[in-house]
């Protein structure tokens, strides 16, 4: 009888029911989904992506003379063909009144309501970006992670009811969607609008010969210059007598003060992260090789500290900038691979100081005596016992560099210093429109002088709410209750 019915006992225990379906493949099909959605994601604007990279590279390439440059032009021409759906080609607004219609915008539409339906997919399209990833973590949690709580998810939950925190963390995410889409979200393009206007035709209603007429860009230009209170100037949200819509009026040379404020978004994100990229590295790295051996290292590295700071900062950022403007290092993506080296060298001091504490703090700890007892490499103890006790201050210290990093930028800009002219840079746009800010021109310096101030608290309050996610028991956290609730479930870095 056991035997009779041994088998078709073992097929019912090996038939799989739909509740032990669940059981056995729990993740297949919402990782399969996860997955499938990125690619979806990517697809739509993998041109700009590859675009945007290839564009990089050829200008590397360049600037350090090195061969190969054509090959990569070819291939960055092969790029821009990749399709794209949130661009200017997809979503036109540059067109023009024909005396019935608009022509050549999208759906026919008003320039500025074509320019805002671009802008609305693009941050549309970001936050579906930001929500895919924020899934992909919640789909970790469930279903990968071994264990059911981290103290990370405390640092998570109590950032989620940060409101500065998250005020910081809104304003970064928009300055990054506009650095990253810059190309496609200005209302023209940088080169038809700075760098070849004379090159471009546009064409335009003429009201006094009821005729559809074509001009030179640059002409153009010189017919909107704001500057004062003259009767070319076009201020914020208005149309040029081109029929041209600028969401941010026009500079004193008649271009488009919104692109320049965009692609110039692109240049201070790429030297702000270049620049905290690297201080960070040299400076986590000091910290923890001072911290681990001490003594005569620590004091060295202090003694080295203490000459770099007492060095004025700058004057030494314009002494660098002007000596080392001729190099091939300063061609580099119009000088901002340069600045951001000359940032990290003067600015690691900072950062290393910030770390140094809590590097020392942990060396003393047990668990570092117990690993060098066991016999584990310097590298190894600094790399998987001290480093991520540290991670907490580098994210930090790291968001409040940036916003120093990109005020500084701006100064320097202002200065006429930096990045190498024509190419759009915020402080630019402030030195350009200091002498009408009293006039109707305006807005050519109060905007972009807005935005960086805008920007800077940004990353400031990022940092504040990640310091006070990551130590309840700080000053801001402390002073709410249920954040002193979480201090006592115990929660850290």
């Amino acid at each position: 009888m056991a035997g009779a019915h041994g088998p078709s006992s073992d097929a019912a225990d090996d038939e799989v029911t739909p509740e032990t379906a669940s059981t056995i493949l729990p993740t297949e099909s919402p990782t399969l989904v996860w997955v499938g959605l990125g690619a979806g994601l990517l697809a739509l604007e993998v041109g700009a992506l590859a675009t945007f990279l290839v564009a990089i590279l050829s200008d590397t390439l360049a600037a350090a003379s090195l061969p190969g440059v054509g090959f990569v032009e070819g291939i960055e021409a092969a790029a821009r063909q990749l399709p794209t759906l949130l661009s200017r080609e997809t979503v036109p607004n540059e067109g023009y009144w024909n005396g019935q219609r608009w022509v050549g915008t999208f759906l026919g539409l008003r320039p500025e309501v074509a320019w805002g339906i671009r802008v609305a997919l693009i941050y549309l399209y970001a936050l579906a970006v930001a929500g895919w990833a924020v899934l992909g973590y919640r789909l970790y949690r469930r279903e990968y992670r071994a264990a059911d709580w981290t103290p990370r998810d405390d640092v998570i939950d109590r950032f989620r009811n940060h409101g500065w925190g998250l005020f910081g963390l809104a304003v970064v995410f928009m300055f990054v969607v506009m650095a990253v889409f810059a190309p496609a979200l200005g209302p023209t393009t940088v080169d038809k609008n700075m760098r070849n206007s004379y090159d471009n035709e546009l064409t335009y209603w003429d009201a006094e010969t009821d005729s559809v007429e074509t001009i030179l860009v640059g002409e153009a230009n010189l017919a909107s210059q704001s500057r004062g209170d003259g009767e070319e100037r076009v201020g914020p949200m208005e149309y040029d007598d081109f029929g041209r819509f600028h969401p941010f009026g026009t500079l004193p040379t008649g271009r488009d003060l919104f692109t320049f404020i965009a692609v110039g978004s692109r240049i201070s994100l790429v030297i702000g992260l270049l620049s905290v990229g690297l201080s960070v590295g040299v400076a986590t790295s000091l910290a923890l090789i001072g911290a681990y051996y001490k003594g005569r290292v620590d004091l060295g590295m202090v003694l080295v500290s203490d000459g770099v700071m007492a060095m004025p900062q700058l004057l030494l950022l314009i002494m660098l900038t002007t000596v080392l403007k001729d190099t091939w290092v300063a061609g580099l993506y119009s000088g901002a691979f340069l600045l951001a080296l000359i940032f990290a060298f003067t600015g690691w001091t900072y950062m290393w100081r910030s770390l140094r504490g809590p590097a020392l703090q942990v060396s003393e700890r047990q668990w570092i005596d117990a690993a060098k007892s066991f016999g584990q490499r310097p590298r190894t103890i600094m790399r998987q016992h001290m480093l991520p006790y540290i991670t907490g201050y580098l994210l930090i210290y790291g968001s409040m560099t940036l916003g120093g990093a990109i005020i500084a930028i701006a100064g320097l800009s202002f200065l006429g210093l930096g990045v190498s002219p024509p190419t759009p840079e915020w402080g630019r746009a402030v030195n350009l429109g200091q002498e009408y800010v009293d006039t109707g021109s305006w807005h050519i310096s109060l905007i972009p002088g807005l935005l960086i101030t805008l920007v800077v608290t940004g990353f400031n309050a990022l940092g504040d709410g990640i310091r006070d996610a990551i130590d309840p028991r700080s000053d801001a956290a402390g002073s709410d209750a249920d954040d002193g609730a979480a201090a006592g479930r115990g929660g850290g870095a």
